[in-house]
């Protein structure tokens, strides 16, 4: 009876349409800027999942798959492009291609960005995204995943060479400044060095195509740039988002940098950590982080610091005063050491950020720049403010007196001109206002220009002790400045701290011990080490099985000699050229666009009455066709009519000669044939690889790549998951007999049996 019964549940989790659909167990849902998220426990036997938001005048409106992820324990969806207002999420699993039971979230508030700044001069709001949080209208959307990032594709208007494959290369089409559709890259998990990048950077341009408008961005809280940096030049109407950049290693050194000819650029909510050591003294903890040279019209905004070296250079060799205008606010400056920022030239606003712990100074001015310093909160920062030569700057506490030789602590340019205004400072070590007194003479050797009101100006007559450069009273220039309302500094401190880096503080956290960090700025070798061994959580992207690339280039054979070489055929990148198919017909690029496995396919085999594609197979075989999203109608398989719904056809082929012809007209954009494992293989082989088995307190399922897994009681009540190669603690576990279940690369179920002693 035992037997049968085991027999009878191991059938059933191999029959996943069979199992019971239970609605998901949702384990925390939110909205935040302009996006929502929902996670929940995975059910049991679903392949898949649908998530469909609902607010602000639109209903069940569906995510794309790549938005969905799998992290072991529980699943993940984020809702990206949302109009702040309210909103619900619903999930609902797919079971043997059904919906089952949906579960809904309570009504979620999704907030605004704030589009404040100087990258927003005129009206512009840069990147794809209107300023609502609305993607603009005919906006492109790549989903960049660790799978996908050398074969995503799109043909770009003015590309050498069409379609572009990889995600440099599509950039590279964009820099030609001829298309001007709004493009979206967003990174999905942790994505280390790409195939093809320009000295280690991903670089961005459009040739200041003033139509163009681009934004990268991560997707939910976990999306990384591990190992290269995010270089922009040449560029107009750029926005980077959301992305947690670290380890960069690239020739530039800056984990994401503006190089030079750039303007309306916004850079927020990023979380910049250590990229590699460079060459020089000051760079152990990397070059710069996010540095601004020759560029004009720019915000830095809520971008979170974890101990970063050198924060933010700004300028480098503009040699002019004019036109260069910049934004930081609501930064959040986590104990980092310097440059927040260090100026040259700029017309600067510097407004409603943390200074958490900062070991080396906050703001420093040189080169006739002038900064307006505006309701930022200083925690012992050492020196909040310094003017290149002069004040603070040069003083030496040791004798009392200025020592212009051995003291400058930032600098030895030419000063600048600090304006400062209600600024809140506790724990620093020196602060000398203009014209205060029990400082040694304040008027020459001050730290910035304190004024008792926002509209007050510097007068002419003040001016750096080196170079003479006065205050350029911009931010009192209607002509030139902005409508903003900032924080007071301690509601700027707090907005910093919850609304500052990725999504609700991104998935890597790190507490700094106050005692130790605020006065050191040495390496910290634990957060280091932390850095350089991340992995993320992500096990996998619905909809990014990758399959490997057609067109011939093929691959290696599945068991028993049977080859696999052209069987998968994308038309946008082969036409009707194959190893494996013989197709006859027209092809089109006017038809729509399909994304599919991370792929965007903008070329197709029209499916008219002339169309045949003929192919042979040597063993029983699974064949996959994707046409419009929307489409619904036949495809004529070995002359039988076949219905297609929601835009993808697949079903089993015996060994031997076929056909696939037109059944309605319709557009063919991808196929795929791949040989059934499970035809050539046992029960045996088809079961996964348990030790130990039997197991007391813990066991690990070995598998060929990192796999979510689940186990079940032999009454099919799924008790826990875990991941393949790891082992899964079974202390919570009685003793008995357990099924554990996985679903591989191929979608193709695996199962074993567990004895817990």
């Amino acid at each position: 009876m035992k037997r049968l019964l085991s027999l009878l549940i191991l059938s059933l989790l191999l029959t996943p349409g069979l199992l019971r659909a239970q609605a998901p167990t949702l384990v925390e849902s939110s909205g935040w800027l302009e996006t929502a998220y929902v996670r929940w426990s995975p059910v049991a036997g679903a392949q898949s999942y649908n998530v469909y938001y609902t607010g602000q005048g639109l209903v069940n409106q569906k995510l794309d798959d790549q938005l969905i992820r799998n992290y072991g324990t529980f699943y993940r969806a984020d809702a990206l492009g949302l109009q702040p207002g309210t909103y619900t999420l619903k999930v609902a699993p797919v079971i043997g291609g059904v919906e089952g039971t949906p579960t809904t979230t309570p009504t979620l508030t999704v907030l605004p960005q704030d589009r404040t700044g100087f990258a927003f001069n005129g009206g512009r709001v840069p990147g794809a995204y209107t300023a609502t949080g609305t993607l603009k209208p005919n906006a492109v959307v790549l989903y960049i995943t660790q799978n996908s990032k050398n074969t995503v594709s799109l043909n770009v208007t003015g590309a050498t060479t069409n379609p572009c494959v990889g995600l440099q290369t599509i950039l590279d089409g964009f820099k030609k400044g001829r298309d001007a559709r709004p493009l979206v890259v967003r990174l999905v998990g942790n994505i280390t060095d790409l195939s093809y990048m320009l000295n280690g950077d991903i670089v961005v341009e459009n040739n200041n195509f003033a139509s163009s408008y681009i934004t990268v961005e991560g997707v939910g809280n976990d999306a990384v740039a591990n190992g290269w940096g995010i270089r922009i030049k040449g560029a107009s109407n750029v926005e980077v988002r959301n992305i947690g950049t670290m380890n960069c290693d690239s020739d530039e050194g800056d984990n994401i940098g503006l190089q030079q000819d750039n303007d309306y650029i916004w850079v927020h909510n990023c979380d910049f950590f250590y990229g590699h050591a460079g060459s020089a003294a000051d760079q152990v903890k990397g070059d710069g982080a996010l540095d601004c040279k020759k560029s004009t019209y720019v915000t830095f905004s809520y971008n979170h610091f974890w101990d970063s070296g050198k924060s933010n250079l700004l300028g480098l060799s503009e040699n002019t005063t004019q036109g260069l205008y910049i934004t930081y606010h609501h930064n959040w400056y986590d104990h980092s050491d310097s440059r927040h920022p260090r100026v040259r030239f700029y017309s600067a606003h510097v407004y409603n950020n943390y200074y958490d712990g900062n070991a080396k100074y906050g703001a420093g001015s040189t080169e006739g720049s002038s900064v307006f310093m505006e309701s930022n909160y200083f925690r012992n920062c050492k020196y909040p403010m310094l003017t290149s030569m002069q004040g603070t700057d040069v003083y030496n506490p040791a004798t009392q007196r200025n020592d212009y030789t051995n003291m400058p602590i930032f600098s030895n340019e030419d000063g600048g001109t600090i304006k400062a205004f209600d600024n809140f400072m506790t724990g620093q070590t020196r602060f000398v206002p203009y014209g205060a007194t029990g400082f040694p003479n304040p008027t020459v050797d001050f730290d910035a220009y304190v004024v008792t009101s926002r509209t007050q100006t510097v007068p002419a007559t003040v001016t750096s002790a080196y170079g003479a450069n006065a205050y350029n009273n911009f931010d009192t220039n209607s002509a030139v400045m902005y409508a903003y309302t900032p924080d007071n500094p301690t509601a700027a401190r707090d907005n910093a701290m919850l609304y500052g880096g990725r999504v609700k503080g991104g998935d890597f956290q790190w507490t700094f011990n106050n005692a130790v960090d605020d006065v050191s700025s040495a390496v910290n070798l634990p957060l280091q080490t932390a850095l350089v061994n991340y992995t993320g959580g992500l096990v996998s992207v619905q909809g990014d099985a990758a399959p490997p690339t057609g067109g011939g280039t093929g691959g290696g054979g599945t068991g028993g000699g049977t080859s696999t070489s052209g069987m998968v055929h994308n038309f946008t990148v082969s036409g009707t050229t194959s190893t494996f198919y013989t197709i006859t017909g027209n092809l089109s690029t006017s038809q729509g666009t399909v994304t599919y496995y991370g792929q965007t396919l903008t070329q197709c085999l029209k499916m008219e009455s002339t169309t045949n594609i003929a192919f042979t197979t040597t063993a029983p075989a699974i064949l996959t066709l994707v046409f419009n999203t929307a489409f619904s109608g036949t495809v004529k398989i070995d002359n039988v009519n076949q219905m297609v719904s929601g835009g993808v056809y697949s079903t089993t082929l015996p060994a031997g000669a076929h056909q696939i012809a037109k059944g309605t007209t319709a557009n063919l954009y991808y196929l795929s044939t791949s040989y059934n494992p499970t035809a050539a293989r046992s029960q045996a082989e088809l079961a996964l690889k348990l030790y130990p088995n039997p197991a007391t307190d813990e066991v690990t399922v070995a598998w060929t790549s990192r796999q979510a897994f689940a186990i079940y009681s032999v009454t099919g009540s799924l008790l826990k998951t875990g991941v393949t190669n790891q082992p899964l603690n079974l202390k919570d576990l009685k003793p008995g007999l357990y099924l554990i279940q996985l679903r591989d690369e191929d979608g193709y179920l695996r199962a074993s049996r567990l004895l817990k002693q």
